[in-house]
C-alpha cells in the first residue's frame, strides 16, 4: 500500500528509462542547474571489476566540487546526517534500482514480492519523509525501467523486476515531476 498524504512533491523529480536512456546524465543536468551545491547520493556496491568501471565513469562525468555520499542502504538516515552538517542546492540520488536490488539482497532467497515489496518500501517511507521536510531541497531520483524486457528466467531476477516496479510507480506517485528518458531524450510524463 502505497502512502497517500505524500503525493506530488514539486522539489522531487524522477527520472526514469531504460539502459543507457541517458537518464543519469538528465538527472546531472537537472541536478547542474539547480545550483552549485550538488550532493550525489550513490547506491552502488562495487563487487566486481566491470561494476568498478561503471562507478568510475558515472565520477568522471560529475563536477569535482560535488559532494558524493555513499549510501547502498538507509538512505534516509545518510541523508539526513549529511544535511545536518552540509547545505546543498540539490540531491542526486543514483539509482533507486540499486537501492533496491540492495535492500532484496538482505533477504531471504525464497522471499515473496510481498515481502520484497515491504523491505523496499520500509526504505522509501523514511527517504520520502525527508524530501517532504525539506522543501526547498531539488531532489532528483533516477531508475531503470525494467518491466518491458523479457521475464527474467529465476525466481530472483522476477521478484527484483516486480518490486523494482511497485518502487517506480511509488516514486512516480510521489514525484511533483517524472521524466522518461528513451535515446537520450526527455519526455515529461507528469508536472
Amino acid at each position: 500500500m502505497f502512502m497517500t498524504d505524500q503525493r506530488d512533491l514539486e522539489n522531487l523529480t524522477f527520472v526514469l528509462g531504460g539502459a543507457r536512456s541517458g537518464k543519469s546524465t538528465q538527472a546531472e543536468k537537472l541536478a547542474q542547474s539547480a545550483g552549485a551545491r550538488v550532493l550525489y547520493l550513490a547506491t552502488a556496491e562495487i563487487r566486481d571489476a566491470e561494476m568498478e568501471r561503471r562507478v568510475a565513469m558515472h565520477q568522471s562525468r560529475r563536477p569535482a566540487e560535488w559532494d558524493t555520499l555513499n549510501a547502498p542502504l538507509q538512505c534516509a538516515a545518510a541523508l539526513s546526517a549529511q544535511l545536518e552538517k552540509h547545505s546543498y542546492d540539490a540531491v542526486l540520488l543514483d539509482c533507486l534500482s540499486l537501492l533496491t536490488s540492495n535492500v532484496l539482497l538482505t533477504l531471504p532467497e525464497d522471499s515473496s514480492e510481498a515481502a520484497g515489496w515491504a523491505a523496499v518500501q520500509a526504505e522509501l517511507e523514511p527517504l520520502i519523509q525527508l524530501i517532504s521536510e525539506v522543501p526547498t531541497l531539488n531532489w532528483i531520483v533516477v531508475s531503470n525501467e525494467v518491466g518491458q524486457g523479457i521475464v527474467p528466467a529465476y525466481p530472483l531476477g522476477r521478484l527484483y523486476r516486480d518490486v523494482l516496479g511497485r518502487a517506480n510507480q511509488y516514486l512516480a506517485a510521489c514525484a511533483g515531476s517524472v521524466l522518461y528518458m528513451v535515446a537520450g531524450l526527455p519526455m515529461k510524463l507528469k508536472g
